[in-house]
């Protein structure tokens, strides 16, 4: 069977190609929102960090009708670290709409995500978005999209790819670059037209592969995932299991059986093939299961994710502040919301160590592991977490470290600071091409040697430039890459900085912390320019005399301190140096927090 009446389509692009304000359109349009209704921009983006930040970090689901037809959507991330994400939800649909800036053109993570959609078969419609930018090239655009077809081994039904040109912004796509369009019609056809409808037998017993998982308080596990065979009801009993036997089958009931319309889930009885459901009552299910029909169960094969790339330690936080700010400080309580966090998240891993009080979590890229960290934060968690640290691999008895593919778009002024700094850390230059008034140049680098460098790379480019990654390959260790070249100021005793102190302080580098602030022993409170640390005295009050003018310390001028945010602060450590994070605030310091015994344990070595 056919069903004409239903089509399954995922939006995949580098980030901030304009995805989920493409959906916004589509949902605008199709009159999915009532007339005079309040709506949002990037509606889909409904986590509070997801709309601080401006990216999309979970894959949502969405749907829209036109001219009787369901169309569901699936709005992708676009960022490499979140990468899983887009790999798993690729076997929920029948098709992908692939959208490139018609400025910057396909980027590395539009290959990536592409890649694994043309392995699956999937028919694709390129869209041109952002057609209204001064500096589009649009007909180098389509070259370099047709290029990368053709360097991915597509065949030549997805060679034959229709494109689109649209504004996403303004809500409009057309055929042709020439003429622009009024609405999003041309685009909505195009998916009736070109993306194939779900087929199976609807009679045959059930078979449905679980993509994702959402988690609930009040119903627990929230399995979604797409009819492959067979159809569904509620109350069915049913028999869950793995195609790779990595647990034992066992059995459940179909508790309660949503879809989704718009932006909500709407309850229904039964389902059949090619239909995404929402699924609740099934305990332990987790990604990559399927749920069959109890007298046949046949489950399917689901995607290889991509192994993580890179290590963080989190441990309970054992700071003099540690209990003052957060609600959950055990690490029990930290043990069980990162055990947690893996039934949402496939590309996390999670060891634990031979201490009780610290854990290994594993993941695809700093930014990653910098939103996990912090919707524990925003949850009332406390903990301390070491320098982020690469995973090594052997190979035929060679040690081999992931390498990133590195693209920075620069002005001409900026590439040979670009250069030199990729040179000192051992990057290898690919490709330098001009890309309008700017220079596009494509790096291999160790992933350790970028651990740090955004903040230096927006200052060579005068914060113009854009650089983006995502993971190349395994390769033998290139040899030694320097972390960090300039040293800490540590506090030298526990009370609170003041602002005689700190203006003793401010001259030996640049501070992190203002007055009023409390501070602790072996506390990081500001960045040396020469590479070994410094103990200063911030807490140090002036002496009061006789002959003291009452105007005296009117003079004193405190140069603002340098704030660092999460990422800052998990580039800016070294080794021996932990961040503290807590609900309120974001703390540096010494895993040895005394002065005398870091003392002398550098006198040792």
């Amino acid at each position: 069977m056919v069903r004409n009446d239903l089509r399954n389509v995922a939006i995949i692009a580098h980030v901030d190609h304009g995805k989920t304000t493409l959906v916004d359109g589509m949902l605008k349009q199709s009159g999915t929102f009532r007339a005079n209704q309040t709506v949002n921009e990037r509606v889909m983006d409904s986590n509070a960090i997801e709309r601080e930040r401006g990216i999309t970090i979970l894959a949502k689901n969405t749907s829209v009708m036109y001219k009787d037809v369901k169309i569901n959507i699936i709005d992708t991330p676009g960022h490499a670290d979140f990468g899983g994400e887009v790999e798993r939800i690729l076997k929920m649909v029948d098709g992908v709409i692939l959208l490139v800036d018609a400025a910057e053109g396909p980027m590395p993570q539009t290959r990536f995500v592409l890649q694994h959609a043309l392995e699956l078969g999937h028919r694709v419609i390129i869209v041109i978005n952002k057609i209204d930018r001064p500096d589009a090239r649009i007909k180098e655009v389509i070259d370099e999209c047709y290029e990368l077809l053709m360097d991915l081994d597509a065949s030549d039904e997805q060679l034959d790819s229709p494109i689109l040109f649209c504004s996403g912004r303004d809500g409009t796509a057309s055929l042709s670059e020439d003429v622009p369009g009024t609405d999003l019609v041309p685009l909505f056809d195009k998916i009736l037209e070109y993306i194939p409808a779900p087929e199976g037998e609807p009679d045959e017993p059930l078979q449905l592969l679980v993509s994702s998982i959402d988690y609930n308080e009040y119903v627990g596990r929230i399995a979604i995932g797409k009819i492959e065979r067979g159809s569904i009801r509620v109350n069915q009993e049913v028999i869950i299991g793995d195609y790779h036997h990595s647990k034992k089958e066992y059995r459940g009931k179909i508790v309660t059986l949503y879809q989704i319309a718009g932006l909500n889930r709407v309850p229904v009885d039964t389902a059949t093939v090619g239909d995404i459901v929402c699924i609740s009552g099934i305990e332990s299910i987790s990604i990559g299961d399927t749920i069959c029909d109890v007298n046949a169960y046949e489950p399917l094969p689901f995607v290889k994710i991509s192994e993580p790339t890179v290590e963080m330690t989190f441990s309970v936080n054992d700071s003099p502040f540690a209990g003052r700010e957060g609600k959950f400080v055990t690490s029990r309580h930290i043990r069980d919301r990162l055990f947690k966090e893996l039934l949402k998240d496939v590309s996390l891993r999670v060891t634990e160590t031979d201490s009780t009080d610290s854990f290994k979590v594993a993941g695809r890229g700093e930014m990653h592991l910098s939103i996990l960290i912090e919707n524990m934060r925003r949850e009332g968690y406390e903990l301390g977490v070491s320098t982020p640290r690469v995973l090594y691999k052997e190979i035929d008895g060679k040690l081999c470290e992931p390498i990133e593919e590195l693209v920075v778009d620069v002005p001409e002024g900026s590439v040979g600071a670009v250069i030199e700094k990729m040179g000192s850390r051992k990057a290898e230059m690919i490709s330098m091409t001009p890309v309008g008034s700017r220079m596009r140049v494509v790096f291999h680098v160790p992933a350790r040697g970028l651990f740090g460098y955004r903040n230096e790379f927006l200052t060579d480019t005068k914060g113009e430039g854009i650089m983006s990654s995502v993971f190349y390959d395994y390769e033998q260790y290139k040899g030694d890459i320097p972390r960090r070249s300039t040293g800490s100021l540590v506090a030298f005793e526990t009370g609170e900085a003041v602002t005689y102190g700190l203006y003793n302080a401010q001259e030996r580098g640049t501070l992190f912390i203002g007055a009023g602030v409390g501070v602790y022993e072996g506390m990081i409170v500001g960045e040396s320019p020469k590479s070994g640390d410094i103990v200063v005295n911030v807490c140090k009050k002036k002496h009061l005399t006789n002959t003291r003018a009452s105007g005296s310390d009117d003079a004193l001028r405190l140069i603002p301190p340098k704030i660092l945010s999460l990422e800052d602060s998990l580039e800016f450590i070294g080794d021996d140096e932990l961040v503290e994070v807590t609900p309120k605030s974001i703390r540096l310091r010494k895993i040895t927090l005394s002065n005398v015994q870091r003392a002398k344990d550098r006198a040792k070595l």
